[in-house]
């Protein structure tokens, strides 16, 4: 976590600053669960096509002594590996978009991403090399619309007038730096809160 997190719970500065130490040096080494589970993926059709193919040179030893036979069985293997390869290729690519997906939805704060999944056509997006989804924020949007509940929604507090436990020097709502403000920041602030000034 970071230190501002650690302070917006209530942590002390100082103290924020030795957790956040703490937990990036926990972090150390960390490896995303999505990255772990496509290097695992990746190392058993990997191992599979090692063992395939050492049969396949069992095979041929077997057979060495006729050439044509010898040159037919080459020429099926070379497409058993090619089609082989095409497969796995698209088995991982297939298992970076879900995987791409099952991220996004997070970040969108879905509370159950099977159900928000069900929702979305899935064929129109797509993974660039960026590791970026194309053809998701419309169809999320329109999730998010049509389906709101199923998203948590963080809620701004506008509650304006009196507020139990604030001193009474401050009007609700002008705890705004106007020193940062643009000038028209300032004068739509200004409009909306005439008492704020």
């Amino acid at each position: 976590m970071k230190k501002a997190e650690f302070v917006a719970l209530g942590i002390s500065e100082e103290l924020a600053a030795k957790a956040e130490k703490a937990s990036l040096e926990e972090l150390k080494g960390y490896v995303e669960k999505s990255k772990h589970d496509e290097a695992v993926e990746e190392s058993k059709t990997l191992k599979a096509q090692v063992a395939e193919r050492d049969k396949q040179l069992e095979t041929l030893k077997a057979s060495a002594g006729d050439n044509e036979e010898l040159k037919k069985q080459i020429e099926d293997m070379k497409k058993q590996n090619a089609d082989q390869e095409k497969a796995h290729k698209a088995e991982l690519a297939q298992l970076k978009l879900d995987n791409a997906i099952d991220a996004a939805l997070t970040a969108a704060g879905a509370k159950n991403g099977k159900a928000v999944k069900a929702l979305i056509d899935v064929s129109k997006v797509k993974l660039g090399e960026d590791g970026k989804l194309t053809g998701w924020d419309d169809q999320i949007k329109a999730v998010q619309k049509s389906d709101a509940y199923l998203f948590n929604v963080q809620q701004k507090n506008n509650f304006k007038g009196f507020q139990p436990g604030a001193s009474g020097d401050n009007k609700p709502g002008t705890d705004v730096d106007m020193s940062k403000m643009t000038y028209e920041e300032l004068a739509a602030f200004i409009e909306s809160n005439p008492d704020a000034v």
